[in-house]
Formats: C-alpha cells, structure tokens, sequence
C-alpha cells in the first residue's frame, strides 16, 4: 500500500500552529497491534522538523510567558473542555494504535486527561515566592519563572494521558512546548493537536513532532534552544537521555520503569486483592505499566488459595479487540514488544520459575477470529517463584506476566519487595491499620497503595526513587518541575552596607 491509500489514515507534525508532514517527507507505518497490519502513517521526522519546532516555541515564548496567568488559565480549561467534546474520537484512535482498551482509554485516560488539563489552570495564577527580611533596608525574596522552551518525550503505553498532563503542566508555568512522542503509538496525540487551535491556544506554544527516538527524540535532547527536559519511558532509554542531556547541562526530569511489588498478607479481604492484584497487571493497558504489580508477594498460609482466586479471576477476563467496550484486555502495543514478552515467557521457566497460568500467545488467545489472528496477544500470565534474584523478578517485563513469590513474616515481605533497582510504586493488601501504616513506611518506592493498586490522579504528587525516575508529577508540586527559582535581594533607602562573611559565597 502507498501513503496515499484511502484506507491508512496518515497523521501530520504540528509545528507553529500548522500541520506539516516530515521535511524529507519520510512516513513511518502505525500498525493495529490487533491484527498487526498498518492503519496509519506517521511523518518519519529529522533534526530540520525538530529544529521548526523548537524555533517556533522560542518565537512563541516571550508573548506566552507575559499572557497573564488567569488567561493562560482560561485558555487551559477551554483546552479540556474541546478534549471532552472530542473524546469518543481520541480515544478510539489510541485504542486502534496502540491496544489499549476503550474501557481505559474512553473510561479513564481521556476524560482524566481533560481533568488533568483543568487541573493545572486553576494552578496557574497560584504560583508563588517567599519574602526573606533581613533586617535593617534589606529584604530579599525568591520568585518562580518558567524555563522558556522545554521538550517533553512521551512513552507508547498511554500518550494521550501524558500529552495532556506534561503538556497542561508546561503551559500553566508560562512555557512553552516540543513533544516528541513514541513512535509507536503516536497519532492520537497528532490527531490531538488540531482542538489546540479550537482552544484558542496561540501557535507555536505546543509542538508536536513525531519520528525515531535515536534521530528526532536525540535531535531534541541535544537541541541548544531546549532548556529543559521530561522523559517518561524504560530506564534504559532514561540512562541515554540522561547522557545527551548532561552534555548540554540541561535540566532534566525522569518517569522510568518498575517492578511494584503486591504484598497479600493472609489478613487480606482476598476478593479484593484478587481483583487488585489481577487489575494492577492484566486489564487495561495489557500490564504495560510503568506501576505495574509484576512481583505479587503472598503470606505462605494463603499461597495456594489466593494463586487458585487470581487463576480464575484471570480466566473470565475477556481479551480481544480493544475497540470492543466490553472486552478487558487487549494486545501488546507493537511487534517489538511482543517478542520481548515472549522471550520472557521462555525464560522464566529456564531459570526455575514455574507457570502457574496463562503463558500462551498469538492467535491461540483469540481462538478462531479471522480478524485477530495476527494480533500481538500474549494471555494473563502468572509463574510462582522461590528466589527473587531470578530476571523475571528483577527485570521490567512490560507485560500482562507477574510472578508469586510466597513469604513468612512481615519483615521479610519488605526485604523482597525492597530488593530490587527500582522504586517506583508497591502496594500491600491487608486488614491491619497498623500493618498499613507499617507497609507505607517500610515499602521504598515513590507510591504506596494499601488495599488498591494502580490509582493515580492529577493532585497527587506521582514520581519514583532509584532507578525508577526522581522529581514528582502531578499535584501542586508537581507544577515546580516545569518552574526555575530566582533569588532576588532589594537594599531599600539607605546604602548598601559591606558583605558579612556569614553572607559571603563562593560566588
């Protein structure tokens, strides 16, 4: 098929306001992880595509930045509420490109991004410094600024959602914007772009180019007019960003991956903890979650009972065509994500890891429908383990894939869930109030539920320890990330007197 074939859709940049294809007018295909054939084309862009979006926010900036924070407010909300009208289209689009169900994608992602958007304005006017009295004419005071043009890297598994979130973000701090998304699953935030316009958003304040991490995601990080950066994705591709960025001393925020542990304590309610265990790594988004509960902890005395609970809790689950409201779980996003599972699939049992359930793949998960058959599918799958050092215990399987590890005491369930590079999210299911509290304090991760999994809302502070990223999203601390602080002394009537030498400083 050819670019120009009415049946793939083909999706532009947006750069300044316009949509534009790629400058060398390269495409790259967006294949239907349900069937895996292309539906879509999407511009293949370079560093030329980059360098209009990154002068076009430059251009934008200065006018953007004096808009007054109420304003810019005003043009956020109206920015959420074109999102809420246009939310059966968005939605079915990143449910077609990257497998994600309607039921989160329609349900969750779109609406809470429209929410998320609102949000952020009303945090616009409510940013604010201190003033420091020095005594004497002297008084000093400290004063939060946006960093100009920054660039925001967005994954596969929910672009939609974190378009909106970063991007809201951004604008109510008085930035403004280059995205590049994942190529993989980038035209609901291409289709996205045109309601920026229906907003009244001016051009040029939000660039949207899509192309190859190693060509347009490089030719951002290393882009001198980028003063700052946001990537959320693997911690691999984290690692590299982190490397190009330091080169230009850019500032840098990190959302990567996880291996959440799911505590089960034998005081849990376990219909509840079946149901959050099975939707904090099976539904929605086919485990390709960076919060994802892959390691699920279980107290010995209800080992059996509860891996029997979560066996047919995962069997009823209904995986197909994610377009489908009623279906549960859909495929794996791309190709490449597939094979990874797979081999994952073929390792765990090498290492000693046994499989409880699930671990087909293919059109043997969709049975008989024509239409599925060359779907990335891969079933709920759940393997039982003794020794977490094993890699599918430490490794981010980015899958519908977990595996039980049984435990005796309550210390010892921290001492698993803790070993391990990552730290970004865990949870513990347990009738205990003491326990609970206990749990909070000893888990190391950013997030901790007790009794849920896999909540996350745009005014609660979200981010992750060690390998799994450092500076808080959402809430109002999350607006700083997109915030540099200024430091401002004023000498009032009389001269300055002669720096003290508890005053003096190495500059």
């Amino acid at each position: 098929m050819t670019a120009a074939d009415p049946h793939i859709a083909e999706f532009h940049n947006h750069i300044d306001g316009e949509a534009r294809p790629a400058r060398g007018g390269g495409l790259l295909d967006s294949v239907d992880p349900s069937t895996g054939r292309v539906w879509a084309r999407v511009p293949d862009s370079g560093a030329a595509d980059v360098d209009d979006a990154v002068a076009a926010a430059r251009a934008a900036f200065p006018a953007w930045r004096s808009t007054p924070p109420a304003r810019r407010a005003d043009l956020l909300r109206a920015w959420s509420a074109a999102v809420l009208a246009h939310a059966d289209d968005l939605a079915a689009i990143e449910s077609r490109d990257n497998g994600r169900v309607l039921k989160e994608t329609r349900g969750g992602d779109v609406p809470g991004g429209a929410l998320n958007i609102r949000y952020n304005a009303e945090l616009a006017d409510k940013v604010t410094g201190d003033t420091v009295h020095l005594g004497g004419a002297t008084v000093a005071s400290t004063r939060y600024e946006p960093f100009g043009v920054v660039g925001v890297i967005i994954p596969w598994n929910a672009p939609l959602a974190m378009f909106f979130a970063k991007v809201s973000g951004a604008l109510a701090a008085g930035n403004t914007v280059v995205v590049k998304p994942a190529e993989q699953a980038c035209c609901s935030v291409l289709a996205a772009c045109g309601l920026l316009a229906e907003a009244g958003l001016p051009p040029g304040a939000v660039n949207v180019v899509s192309g190859t991490g190693p060509v347009a995601g490089e030719a951002l990080v290393d882009h001198p007019g980028v003063a700052r950066l946001h990537f959320t994705g693997s911690t691999a591709t984290g690692r590299r960003v982190t490397r190009h960025a330091a080169a230009g001393l850019k500032n840098v925020s990190l959302e990567l991956g996880g291996k959440s542990p799911n505590i089960v304590f034998d005081d849990a309610d376990l219909d509840a903890a079946t149901a959050g265990v099975a939707g904090g790594i099976f539904t929605g988004g086919a485990g390709q979650a960076c919060v994802a509960g892959s390691r699920v902890l279980i107290q010995e005395g209800v080992f059996e009972e509860f891996t029997r609970r979560l066996r047919a809790h995962a069997a009823a689950l209904r995986v197909g065509d994610p377009r489908d409201p009623s279906t549960d779980m859909g495929p794996l996003a791309f190709a490449g994500q597939y094979d990874k599972v797979r081999a994952y699939l073929e390792l765990g049992p090498r290492e000693g890891a046994e499989i409880l359930f699930g671990g087909r793949t293919g059109r043997e998960v969709v049975g008989a429908d024509p239409a599925l058959a060359g779907g990335y599918w891969v079933e709920p799958t759940l393997m039982a383990a003794t020794d977490n050092r094993l890699r599918v215990c430490q490794e981010e399987i980015f899958g519908p894939v977990a595996v039980a590890l049984p435990f005796r005491t309550e210390d010892e369930a921290y001492a698993i869930a803790n070993d391990t590079v990552y730290g970004l999210a865990g949870g513990a299911w347990t009738r205990s109030l003491d326990r609970a509290h206990r749990a909070v304090a000893a888990i190391d991760a950013g997030t901790v539920w007790i009794n849920t999994y896999r909540r996350i809302h745009w005014a609660v502070p979200f981010g992750g320890r060690k390998h799994s990223g450092d500076r808080p999203s959402n809430g109002a601390e999350g607006l700083r990330e997109w915030l540099t602080l200024k430091a401002a002394w004023i000498e009032v009537g009389a001269p300055p007197a002669p720096p003290r030498p508890t005053e003096g400083g190495a500059g």
